[in-house]
């Protein structure tokens, strides 16, 4: 398979922040945005994106503070990376192209702008699907000694800058391959060549500055936003599809459809797939099939 064969390559500027993304797909048809988590980008969708082209008008960004977009240093209350902040790039980016409504798919950190963007901009989507996560302001009040140990990196990240930059930054690679390789992946073995160097390539002093500042952000500013829209009786219109590994630690601590359906007005559906958390890497030709399937 040739390495984004048929999709294009842009960046643009959008209220003063630098979106990278791809598109690519069939005009006319469906737009479809699909949003990575950390620490990976667009790229990550890119075996995803192969198999679904035929179907969808695609939308790869990067994430502001990830790949190849914006990396402002962060504020002192976050805002900058925070899920809202993030998500009106993604309605703002939609709208520069012309998708004045589209269905999305998000995994990890991806998933939690999903969840904001589903809130704050809820006419404009059609479908959403939710990989690989809880909903974060449920996961941080389960937390007890299991989640806190498996998702160490959630308390690390978050502690003030610069002590998680600086530990990172002394051996940046091997804690990205440790990254990569865990949380039941089992190794490097699901990525591509390709993908695993723009990682590399990606993963630089100022990515690893806002990769901190997006996790500062859900231990803060994203939760009292949560907390807001609860409170307001706030919860996702559109039909929502939820997919978890049933390596990793959604399946083992968390129930996933009565989480998120809690969070819902539609019916929630879901299930769990043989793969650690990176599924979309890890069974993308399956990953795609769930998406054509929830869109018929």
């Amino acid at each position: 398979m040739t390495w984004f064969q048929g999709f294009e390559r842009h960046t643009i500027a959008l209220d003063g922040v630098q979106v990278c993304f791809r598109t690519g797909g069939k005009k006319g048809a469906p737009a479809l945005v699909l949003l990575h988590g950390a620490p990976q980008t667009h790229v990550m969708w890119h075996r995803v994106a192969q198999a679904l082209q035929n179907d969808y008008q695609l939308v790869l960004p990067d994430l502001r503070g990830y790949g190849d977009s914006s990396h402002a240093k962060g504020e002192a209350d976050h805002s900058t990376y925070s899920k809202r902040a993030m998500a009106k790039d993604i309605a703002g980016l939609m709208t520069h192209l012309g998708h004045e409504q589209f269905h999305i798919c998000g995994h990890d950190r991806g998933g939690r702008v999903t969840h904001r963007l589903c809130l704050d901009h809820a006419k404009r989507v059609l479908s959403a699907c939710m990989i690989d996560i809880a909903p974060t302001l449920d996961m941080y009040n389960a937390t007890n000694m299991a989640f806190a140990s498996a998702y160490y990196h959630w308390f690390h990240l978050i502690q003030p800058y610069p002590l998680p930059e600086k530990m990172i930054g002394g051996n940046p690679i091997h804690y990205l391959h440790t990254k990569l390789g865990g949380w039941g992946a089992k190794g490097l073995n699901h990525l591509e060549p390709q993908a695993l160097a723009e990682y590399e390539r990606c993963f630089s002093d100022e990515t690893i500055h806002t990769v901190c500042e997006d996790y500062r952000a859900s231990a803060s500013i994203d939760l009292v936003h949560d907390r807001e829209s609860r409170a307001k009786g706030e919860k996702i219109a559109c039909k929502l599809r939820v997919l978890w590994g049933d390596q990793g630690v959604i399946q083992k601590m968390f129930e996933p459809i009565t989480l998120w359906q809690a969070q819902c007005h539609a019916p929630v559906t879901g299930k769990s797939m043989p793969s650690g958390h990176f599924i979309p890497e890890e069974l993308p030709t399956e990953i795609a099939n769930e998406l054509k399937a929830f869109h018929n």
